[in-house]
């Protein structure tokens, strides 16, 4: 399957790159990210896209049967989940004729907000401390594993552009509750169970926080809870849990650890204990473990993830966090509380575990990152010692170039 079928089409996908570059260029400003750094991180994420393309049509992979099952047109009504990927890859594919090429710089711009929208919320936390927690930001918003597996065709893309713009949000979240309901709707569309995940994480923060006023309180509590109340039955539906019983989710469990079990990046979860699952879903593959060149890279990325969760654990121990960001170390300890243990239950395949974990991995980055470090206090700079003249003149209340009479 060629990547563009016709010069027209080789057209459009420039166009759909360079509105893309206008599109980045417009958030970044909303993101106080500025033009310069958001055009580089888009450049960098869209390199991840030709990688990404190449990669699926040499070896296969879930973004080329989205696209063959779109021209196919194997799904003519919209529906949540896969199928929802389709339908919008259809739309693309029939309005505006856009190739592979094309269809997979669309998918790329999702993933290059979500990425500016993630620096942001990182460069926030870490304003006014040391250059070595800033670089720290830096280096893990390039990390490969990020703008890897967001950039291509598939559900990652709009599920990493729900997640940054949840975590931005969670920054101010008195002011920026309405872009909580946008990754919220994003979710619904592509993972209804996550989108649950992250309304109950919503409804804790709110009934939870001390300084939310008791009607607030009622109000966005009892909102949020009806929504929840409604999102997790049709998530666990969606998911594929026969009933909302601890029977059921047991036996839903339990037939998801032994779900995926194909594969060099299998692993067998239904024996570990669930501090070794968690391990296991965030921090693995481990560089001896490491069978591929892409697995090595992905290796490396979870060292660094590893030396920040340990330093930034070992920071949360030694100095409880303060007021600061207060609100949204609720929000965000909530929904990855939620996430982390229910997806590192039921993902037996490190493949699927190295993209997945981009839907509630930021906010851990987030948290951990806001408890290293120290803001730096801005010192005023001593004033000269006075000279004999100057100390006559305050002797005598004289103001410089002020004559005083006989």
């Amino acid at each position: 399957m060629p990547l563009v079928s016709s010069t027209w089409q080789l057209v459009d996908a420039i166009l759909v790159f360079l509105a893309g570059m206008l599109l980045v260029v417009w958030a970044g400003r909303h993101f106080r990210t500025g033009s310069g750094r958001g055009l580089a991180l888009y450049a960098w994420h869209t390199l991840f896209c030709l990688v990404y393309a190449w990669y699926t049509l040499t070896y296969g992979g879930d973004a080329i049967g989205y696209y063959r099952m779109a021209v196919n047109h194997a799904e003519s009504e919209f529906q949540v989940g896969t199928y929802g990927i389709v339908y919008l890859t259809r739309l693309l594919i029939e309005h505006l004729g856009l190739s592979l090429l094309g269809t997979f710089l669309v998918y790329n711009l999702f993933g290059s907000l979500g990425l500016l929208a993630f620096d942001a919320s990182l460069r926030t936390v870490t304003h006014g401390k040391r250059r070595f927690y800033r670089s720290l930001a830096t280096l893990i918003v390039f990390l490969p594993s990020v703008s890897f597996w967001t950039s291509g065709i598939g559900k990652d893309a709009p599920s990493f552009l729900a997640t940054g713009l949840a975590l931005w949000a969670a920054l101010d979240l008195q002011r920026r509750t309405p872009l909580v309901g946008i990754a919220v709707a994003i979710l619904l569309l592509v993972r209804p169970h996550m989108a649950g995940m992250l309304v109950m994480g919503l409804s804790l923060s709110l009934l939870l926080h001390p300084d939310t006023s008791l009607a607030r309180r009622v109000l966005l509590g009892g909102v949020a809870i009806a929504t929840a109340a409604a999102l997790v039955p049709f998530g666990l539906e969606y998911a594929g849990v026969k009933g909302t019983d601890t029977g059921a989710l047991m036996d839903y469990v339990e037939g998801r650890q032994e779900h995926n079990m194909k594969g060099g990046g299998a692993v067998d979860i239904s024996s570990m204990s669930l501090p070794m699952q968690l391990f296991t879903y965030l921090f693995r593959p481990l560089p001896f473990e490491a069978f591929s060149i892409f697995a090595m890279a992905a290796a490396l990325d979870n060292l660094i993830l590893l030396y920040l969760f340990v330093m930034g654990g070992h920071a949360m121990l030694r100095r409880p966090p303060g007021r600061r960001y207060a609100e949204n170390r609720l929000f965000l300890w909530s929904y990855a509380l939620v996430a982390w243990p229910m997806l590192a239950m039921t993902t037996a395949n490190l493949g699927i575990a190295l993209r997945q974990k981009w839907m509630f991995t930021p906010m851990l980055i987030l948290l951990f990152l806001s408890a290293l470090g120290t803001l730096r206090r801005q010192v005023r700079p001593a004033s000269p010692s006075p000279t004999p003249v100057m100390r006559i003149q305050q002797r005598y209340g004289i103001q410089p170039g002020q004559r005083r009479e006989p």
